[in-house]
């Protein structure tokens, strides 16, 4: 058989057989092609190529005698292929009001005949008809040669004429709905998802952009008004076209990368981390300022396929409220992270991305209570979520309750977060602020690909899905935890994992009295949190994110004298039996869990 490389050659040679058959053997003994057959086989494999050139002598002889309309014509001409057809007839009827000749494929062609709109196909261009099921279309000389010569170079120009070959001045293409087949409830076979992959569009929206000087490339409905006036005014903005062809390479990106994701899953093994990938995203909305006002900022969405009807803030339903800002998004994202972890009916309380106060309750109006109580000051101004449906009664206690450190001042919320709200409830609720936001969001999935930015490169981890049923609650001290002791510690032990390290919570009967976050030093983080939990700790459960280094006149100690009734931690120092002898000396359960929270 002939490689790959040698067909290419034969089709590119003299149109004369004779002239090809020649050179076949003429060049035998020099040619840098392959051969994997014997001279026999080789001799034979020829004449199908030889049928192939042929033919394609024939179509060049009847593009010369049946030209397209030329650059030189002065016709105006627009290629037309859509897989997504909106607003196609009202593009189609513009152009051709503005004197273009509309050259179409397939189904497009019916659409724009459909709307009165006069089409030339394809197949009447090229001369060959659409073969391979569809695959071949436009990939052709007679469609890329139009689209891709400089107007500007007389000898691309002179070519186009000698071949009888047209130029396009308007290219306007979408893809095949890969992204949507394969992210279609049921799935897809991997037969029908490699049909679905599109090459001939690609191709023309590169080459178009690629010429976009020269042609305008339109991948995106939303421009096709733009487009229309643009070509109205007889406009020669070179910025417009550089910003059609910018929008078409990103178009074609995004649409490679959902096809290497999807066929990186298909691959064996499926190791969770490929060599290369590209994350698509796609600008959701600009931003006032960043994390501080000096700092401009946007808010992207993540359209890989993995994070399709995955949940999550980034594509939560805001129904009320000022527009979201960079913190707002980052705490929004912490609480609803932190509040669906929990499977009884649950209220979490955040600032600056720490949960401050938790509370599992079966009367959820409880729960939201004991929250703002675990640290009324810093829920001042901060976000409550809850994995529950805010109704009237609850929308009612959120816009009057008062502040449990006086009394008297009703409580202040950037935001709330729910996975839904009764028409009343929401009603109720946009009256407590004109700014409040009212999000609708839906919980994560478990199994997501966690991405950090460090400089110059980017951090990738498995999301931290582990709850306390996936684990073992070891008791290595002489006192076995109760019943409630052990149900504090494994609620305590679910709320550290959400606070930023170092950190500690305390709790008791389902409800976080206190933390301590983000101290250099476990004692500091212990410290914090035994203030703010008071009296109320006496006989609670404390989990810690990692392990204690030290036990004897440090964390497990004071702990321990301040009358602490169980401690979950990882467990793993070199001085374990430390925290060991030291529970044992205050009868105070400890609890290793072999798994570590750090959250940097």
């Amino acid at each position: 058989m002939l490689s790959s490389a040698a067909t290419a050659t034969a089709t590119s040679v003299s149109a004369r057989s004779g002239d090809i058959l020649c050179g076949y053997f003429r060049r035998k003994t020099v040619s840098p092609f392959r051969f994997a057959q014997p001279q026999q086989v080789y001799c034979k494999s020829l004449r199908p190529s030889f049928v192939a050139v042929r033919a394609m002598s024939e179509s060049q002889t009847a593009t010369k005698n049946h030209p397209q309309s030329s650059g030189s014509s002065g016709k105006k001409q627009a290629l037309i292929s859509l897989s997504d057809k909106k607003d196609l007839a009202t593009l189609g009827n513009g152009l051709q009001e503005l004197g273009y000749t509309i050259v179409s494929t397939g189904g497009t062609a019916s659409t724009l005949e459909n709307a009165g709109v006069s089409v030339t196909k394809v197949e009447t261009l090229t001369h060959f008809p659409e073969m391979l099921d569809g695959r071949v279309k436009t990939l052709h000389p007679n469609i890329h040669g139009g689209i891709l010569a400089r107007r500007d170079v007389e000898h691309h120009m002179v070519a186009l004429n000698e071949h009888g070959i047209g130029t396009f001045d308007v290219v306007v293409v979408n893809l095949y709905p890969f992204y949507d087949k394969v992210t279609a409830p049921g799935g897809i076979s991997f037969e029908d998802g490699i049909e679905n992959i599109d090459i001939g569009g690609p191709a023309m929206i590169r080459a178009a952009a690629k010429n976009h000087k020269d042609v305008l490339i339109v991948v995106d409905s939303e421009d096709y008004q733009a487009v229309l006036e643009y070509l109205k005014g007889g406009q020669s903005d070179q910025q417009f076209r550089r910003k059609l062809a910018w929008k078409a390479f990103q178009h074609v990106a995004a649409y490679d990368s959902a096809v290497s994701e999807w066929l990186w899953k298909q691959t064996e093994g499926k190791e969770k981390f490929p060599p290369s990938f590209t994350v698509p995203l796609s600008l959701q909305s600009s931003l006032r300022y960043g994390e501080n006002p000096h700092q401009k900022a946007a808010f992207y969405v993540d359209k890989s396929l993995a994070e399709m009807n995955a949940g999550g803030i980034a594509t939560a339903i805001q129904h009320h409220g000022k527009e979201m800002s960079y913190n707002n998004y980052l705490d929004a994202d912490a609480a609803w992270n932190c509040v669906s972890e929990f499977e009884n009916p649950t209220c979490v309380v955040v600032k600056h991305t720490n949960p401050c106060g938790v509370a599992s309750r079966g009367d959820i109006l409880e729960a939201y209570r004991l929250a703002v109580k675990a640290d009324p000051v810093s829920a001042f101004g901060g976000i409550v979520a809850f994995n529950v449906e805010v109704d009237e009664v609850l929308a009612r206690e959120l816009r009057e309750f008062r502040s449990p450190t006086d009394g008297e001042t009703r409580m202040f919320y950037e935001i709330v977060v729910a996975p839904s709200y009764t028409a009343k409830g929401l009603e109720v609720l946009k009256g407590k602020s004109k700014t409040l936001r009212i999000l609708e969001a839906k919980k994560n999935d478990q199994g997501k690909l966690s991405l950090r930015q460090v400089g110059g490169g980017w951090l990738a981890q498995d999301s931290d899905d582990i709850t306390p049923e996936d684990i073992s609650f070891k008791s290595v001290s002489d006192k076995t935890p109760t019943e409630s002791e052990l149900a504090d510690a494994k609620f305590a032990w679910l709320c550290v994992k959400h606070v930023k390290s170092n950190a500690i919570v305390i709790a008791k009967n389902n409800c976080m009295l206190g933390m301590g976050s983000g101290q250099p030093n476990r004692v500091e983080s212990l410290r914090l949190a035994f203030k703010k939990a008071g009296e109320e700790a006496k006989g609670a459960a404390l989990a810690s994110d990692a392990f204690f280094p030290f036990a004897w006149k440090d964390a497990v100690e004071e702990a321990c004298e301040k009358g602490i009734g169980a401690i979950a931690e990882p467990g793993g120092s070199i001085r374990d039996q430390d925290a060991i002898d030291c529970c044992n000396k205050y009868g105070v359960s400890l609890l290793f869990t072999n798994v570590r929270h750090f959250r940097h």
